[in-house]
């Protein structure tokens, strides 16, 4: 994988377009449900919007996983990560 396919699959991001499509609904029934609550164009959030940004999440983080998978079997550098002279702090824990 080179430089530009790695950095677009990295940036590659979720749009108010993808969200709307998961509800069935309007990209400005997304926007007005984002804006503050005091907002006079404000919108309560679809019906089901947690189970759709649940599946679009798991979706980004799949794709993120693979991404890390292709880039640690193609060079030692991405094994940085699991290296075991590397510590790593996690939830206040040296690993």
């Amino acid at each position: 994988m080179d430089f530009k396919k790695a950095t677009d699959d990295l940036f590659a991001g979720i749009s108010h377009e993808d969200l709307a499509r998961a509800l069935g609904v309007s990209v400005a029934a997304i926007r007005q449900a984002r804006l503050d609550p005091k907002a006079k164009a404000y919108r309560t959030a679809p019906a089901n919007w947690t189970r759709a940004v649940l599946a679009l999440a798991q979706r980004q983080a799949a794709r993120y996983q693979e991404l890390i998978e292709e880039l640690c079997g193609e060079s030692d550098e991405g094994n940085f990560l699991n290296h075991p002279g590397r510590a790593h702090k996690r939830r206040g824990r040296t690993n």
